[in-house]
């Protein structure tokens, strides 16, 4: 007699994200100057007392080449900054011919869904040292309220 398995059909979304991942553990075995992925820049992302704070490594991208912005509950950012090889070339030109060049500019876009609790409307933005920090605050009647009990 045949056994019976139980049937969990997967998403869409799932099998994108199973397939990604495939991909980017294959494309860590090649060189950095030929790797697909290395256009995605990493994030960290943590809660603090009343807030959210995103922190966004782009070096070698400037403020103004960098769009955030809210979609429905989506926070999407975004830059559209790319070398053609005509600017590549005006670039050697003036600072020598490249030996070994890992380093590039891409266009990218990540988007992270806010929690129910974030509050949309109070995102603070900053760009240092090519590092991009957004700090979302939480509602205010989403926070922790201590409650005193009274004794009887």
């Amino acid at each position: 007699m045949k056994t019976l398995t139980f049937y969990r059909p997967n998403t869409i979304q799932n099998i994108m994200n199973e397939f990604g991942n495939c991909l980017e553990s294959l494309d860590s075995l090649l060189p950095p100057a030929t790797r697909m992925f290395n256009h995605m820049p990493v994030v960290d992302v943590r809660e603090i007392d009343g807030a959210y704070v995103l922190e966004m490594e782009l070096p070698g991208y400037d403020e103004k080449d960098i769009d955030v912005h809210m979609d429905d509950s989506n926070l999407i950012i975004a830059s559209k900054q790319e070398m053609d090889k005509q600017e590549e070339k005006k670039i050697d030109e003036k600072q020598g011919v490249f030996l070994i060049k890992e380093r590039r500019l891409c266009s990218f876009s990540r988007t992270f869904r806010l929690p129910k609790n974030a509050n949309p409307e109070a995102i603070n933005a900053s760009f240092k040292n090519g590092i991009l920090c957004l700090e979302i605050k939480k509602r205010t009647e989403a926070q922790k309220k201590a409650i005193t009990i009274n004794a009887a």
